[in-house]
């Protein structure tokens, strides 16, 4: 009995599958299954990818059926009309008040070491210092005129720059209006930010003072005025307002104008129009692009923020306002103008997205379209 097939088994069994042999039967190899973990895993993922984008559509449903309740009760309001005007403003107010408040932490610090250099180390140091000295109350000292006088500010910035921006396109005419926008947006948001400025400077005055004064001069926003009132009058309150003027206008030019030209420029590398997009994602948009307008805005305004800082703090009375700028320039010279430039970057840039953020939101929310980016008048 042989021990070993014999080779006519071997040629019945092997030869049908031989590549060789049989050139039309053959087909490739079947791969390996994958294991059974990384299936597991992508299932996984997929099923949470799927709950997310769920909650997403769930979430934007329930933002829709709020806007379209707010709208049923308003009306249909029209653009560039009274009330979308109302509308601008009291978005604005929102956006400027609560996000200056938010971020008084920071804006605390900012102060303080512009004021004087060598108060603390770093930021980490500061907020821990002022947190062991006066509690957590301490680190959002100056929030209350904070958030007045940016409610304030915010509403005229941001009504202001809607009502102008129309009123100078009405006045230029279509064709040079598109031919000149940008023109059109710096001088829009500089006409609104001249009365914004008017409406901030008595609460800037107070938290300046009161953040950069161990411990805070006052206790609150009103006692702060009457005393600021009773030793130095009125004026006392508007000493900064030229310096503003000098910080807050190039910077609110800077922030309407490159936000405009930022969004612009996304929808360009986009393959649709904006029209096309829905309404969550023309607002990641507009968070995307006041980013990167924020930090152009803290970089074109830190030295009149320095300036006033320095101003409402260290401006003796009755000094005149270029004797008093003339002896600061001279403590702290050009280097000092920079001072807490890094953080004013990321406080700005992290200020201007959100505020973008919840206005184009609260627009939406009104049934406008977002800021920015509008397409070009059709050719005649």
């Amino acid at each position: 009995m042989a021990i070993f097939p014999s080779s006519t088994t071997i040629k019945d069994t092997f030869a049908s599958k031989h590549p060789l042999s049989h050139a039309d039967q053959w087909q490739e190899p079947r791969m390996p299954e994958p294991s059974r973990f990384p299936a597991v895993a992508l299932s996984v993922a997929e099923d949470a990818k799927g709950k997310a984008s769920a909650l997403g559509q769930d979430a934007q449903k329930e933002i829709q059926k709020a806007s379209s309740a707010a709208q049923a009760k308003t009306g249909q309001l029209e653009l560039y009309s009274p009330e979308y005007y109302a509308a601008c403003t009291f978005g604005g107010l929102a956006a400027c008040g609560l996000t200056h408040t938010a971020v008084t932490p920071m804006d605390l610090v900012k102060c303080r070491r512009q004021v004087d250099s060598k108060l603390y180390k770093g930021n980490f140091e500061a907020w821990g210092k002022i947190g062991r000295a006066e509690g957590f109350r301490g680190i959002y000292t100056g929030w209350s005129p904070t958030l007045f006088g940016y409610s304030a500010q915010g509403a005229f910035k941001y009504g202001g720059y809607e009502y102008f921006k129309k009123f100078y396109s009405d006045l230029a005419g279509d064709d040079i209006a598109h031919r000149y926008k940008t023109s059109i947006y710096l001088a829009g948001s500089a006409s609104a930010e001249f009365l914004a400025d008017i409406a901030l400077c008595p609460f800037e005055a107070v938290k300046v003072r009161m953040q950069t004064t161990i411990p805070p001069f006052t206790t609150g926003t009103f006692a702060g005025i009457s005393t600021i009132t009773s030793a130095e009058g009125t004026a006392g309150l508007f000493k900064g307002l030229y310096p503003l003027w000098g910080r807050q206008i190039p910077y609110t030019m800077m922030k309407f104008a490159s936000f405009e030209t930022i969004v612009e420029m996304i929808y360009e590398q986009m393959p649709r129009k904006k029209s096309e997009y829905g309404k969550g994602v023309q607002t990641v948009v507009s968070f995307t692009a006041g980013y990167a307008a924020g930090i152009l805005c803290a970089i074109v305004s830190h030295p009149a923020d320095v300036m006033v800082s320095k101003l409402n703090a260290n401006r003796k009375p009755g000094e005149a306002f270029g004797g008093a700028m003339k002896r600061i320039y001279g403590d702290i010279g050009f280097g000092g103008l920079w001072n807490g430039l890094v953080l004013r970057i990321f406080m700005i840039g992290t200020l201007t997205s959100l505020q973008w953020g919840i206005y184009d939101s609260f627009k939406v929310y009104m049934g406008f379209p977002t800021t920015g980016g509008a397409a070009p008048p059709p050719e005649k």
